[in-house]
């Protein structure tokens, strides 16, 4: 697979998935409390773990994957459905293609459930918190609206174009499929051509916002 037009030169891959370690390696590095959280609430260990749960039991075949970037910050935006199906078959297509973490836009901002959520790469729906997470580098997704609990299109997020100017915004169209170890058709992530922001706009230019939205 040929590589991106999109990458970024200079910035730190540090979204790439890492082999797990052996059972014992991985509990006694949990025990004994070796492992990072982000600024962002993310646990790579975890997020890598749960990737390769969600791989095992959710098919997924990637169209087009040569326009998700490589490296550096960028926003996929996609279609909205069960809340929950749409963002895994996203988040283990963009795991297959390129072999980064996915961080998930909408996390829950309940006690137990947010933190929860935030260990394994989600992220509250604040234009300020993504702006961030493009800025250091992560590849995020979001959905067309302020929530993932509704079937459809929606609306373009434009708090959330306005905050992240400057960086690519990637449309993808996420089509339904079935379990992992069944025979039944696969998740399709079908991605559409990657949208340059890069304008002489100020992050949180609205109108700015709004012609990304039409584009």
């Amino acid at each position: 697979m040929s590589a991106s037009p999109y990458t970024v030169p200079g910035v730190d891959d540090g979204d790439r998935v890492q082999p797990l370690e052996s059972p014992l390696a991985f509990a006694r590095r949990r025990f004994d409390g070796r492992f990072q959280i982000d600024a962002f609430g993310g646990d790579a260990q975890l997020m890598d773990l749960a990737g390769l749960v969600l791989a095992f039991g959710v098919r997924v075949e990637v169209e087009h994957a040569e326009r998700i970037p490589r490296i550096g910050g960028a926003l996929i935006v996609a279609n909205r459905g069960l809340g929950i199906l749409e963002p895994a078959a996203l988040g283990v297509g963009v795991r297959l293609a390129v072999g980064r973490r996915l961080r998930i836009i909408g996390a829950s901002d309940a006690p137990v459930l947010g933190d929860v959520l935030r260990k394994i790469g989600a992220v509250g729906y604040r234009a300020d918190d993504v702006a961030a997470l493009l800025r250091a580098g992560h590849l995020a997704a979001a959905p067309l609206a302020s929530t993932w609990l509704r079937s459809g299109a929606g609306a373009p997020p434009r708090e959330l174009l306005a905050a992240i100017l400057g960086y690519p915004v990637v449309p993808a169209a996420v089509l339904p499929g079935g379990p992992g170890p069944l025979p039944i058709r696969p998740w399709r992530v079908i991605v559409g051509p990657v949208v340059e922001t890069v304008t002489d706009a100020v992050p949180g230019d609205t109108l700015a916002a709004a012609e990304l939205a039409e584009r």
